[in-house]
């Protein structure tokens, strides 16, 4: 079980907070608009779908279902609204180098689906256009804000989940010596290393923190190379860190494999991959796991078109909303959740702002 103040979504809590924020904007919310926790606002009656006709089509990043981390993540939310909403639901993936993220999403639409979903940013440009395209339907895109009448963002604190890893990762450490691996240097990726730096530094000043991206901007495959993955976070074990986290999809199956072998310890992200890696010998290195509920996001998403709400918004997942959190499977941090809750707090109350920028 997750803990209920990092590991789990107040779903019913945040629900309402997303219903008298979508009734504050009037109905009519401007392009561009980002508002924490708040969804799209909601249009007339006779704009709702009619019931039985919830037609969801859902298009992955690259590494497809089955990454045990972010895309997975999505699929999870999509499920539960086929499950919960009576979702007629469609996945599709890219080619590995993602070029036809475009073609996609016309499939979808095409096909009758609608709404239709990008899972990550790349998606950012792809569904402007598609949009554009097919002004009657109703599209998402997560990690990507937009000003499209008929787009909704479903945007994530990481920064502020990072940093609470940060937090923990000092804490546990026993070298004063940590380790952050990334897929791809590019400025969302670069918000997980921010606040995990920051949450580091909070609890040890002079920690040493290694730093590898196993990509530069713009060359996807980061995200899905376990090789690379390996080798970065073996170099960090060496020279001596003893906790790793990582930001990197697919790759982060590399760093357990590193933890293993070193006898060490790893952060996980995205999802509880202490649940979700199936190789029984490095689950026990993952000694926590950044959750970034993009299964949430991706379901209350559905939930709010399927009662009517339109895009025009960006929809903010933060720690006020458990949007972002640890997971605790394993009871490895919970001799230190005082010290978790109250970072966490100074967080929401204001008291802390963390940086999304190294």
């Amino acid at each position: 079980m997750l803990s209920k103040r990092f590991g789990r979504m107040a779903v019913g809590t945040m629900a309402g907070a997303m219903l008298m924020a979508a009734a504050a904007c009037g109905g009519g919310n401007t392009g561009g608009d980002t508002t924490s926790s708040a969804q799209p606002s909601a249009g007339t009656a006779s704009d709702a779908p009619k019931a039985g006709a919830l037609k969801v089509g859902l298009a992955f990043d690259i590494g497809g279902r089955g990454d045990k981390s972010f895309n997975d993540a999505a699929y999870a939310g999509l499920e539960k609204a086929k499950t919960e909403l009576g979702a007629e639901i469609k996945e599709l993936s890219p080619a590995s180098d993602g070029s036809n993220r475009g073609e996609l999403l016309r499939q979808l639409a095409d096909a009758g689906y609608n709404p239709i979903i990008g899972v990550g940013f790349a998606y950012g440009e792809d569904i402007k256009k598609a949009a554009e395209e097919y002004t009657d339907v109703q599209f998402a895109v997560v990690d990507s804000a937009s000003n499209a009448s008929n787009v909704t963002g479903l945007l994530f604190a990481e920064e502020q989940g990072s940093y609470l890893a940060g937090v923990a990762a000092a804490t546990k450490s026993k070298s004063g010596h940590v380790g952050f691996v990334g897929g791809v240097e590019n400025d969302l990726i670069k918000k997980f290393e921010a606040g995990f730096v920051a949450g580091v530094k909070s609890v040890k000043a002079d920690a040493k923190i290694d730093v590898k991206y196993l990509t530069p901007d713009g060359d996807f495959s980061g995200f899905k190379a376990p090789d690379k993955g390996k080798v970065a976070a073996e170099k960090m074990y060496q020279d001596g860190a003893d906790i790793v986290y990582h930001a990197s999809g697919d790759s982060g199956l590399g760093v357990f494999q590193a933890a293993a072998a070193a006898k060490k310890k790893a952060i996980g992200v995205d999802s509880d991959q202490r649940q979700t890696i199936k190789e029984t010998d490095l689950q026990s290195v993952i000694m926590t796991s950044m959750l970034k509920r993009v299964d949430v996001g991706v379901f209350e998403y559905i939930k709010a078109f399927q009662g009517g709400a339109k895009g025009g918004s960006n929809v903010v997942y933060d720690l006020k909303v458990d949007g972002v959190g640890l997971a605790t499977t394993g009871g490895e941090i919970d001799d230190i959740q005082d010290k978790l809750d109250a970072a966490k707090k100074d967080i929401v109350d204001g008291k802390i702002t963390v940086p999304a920028k190294p």
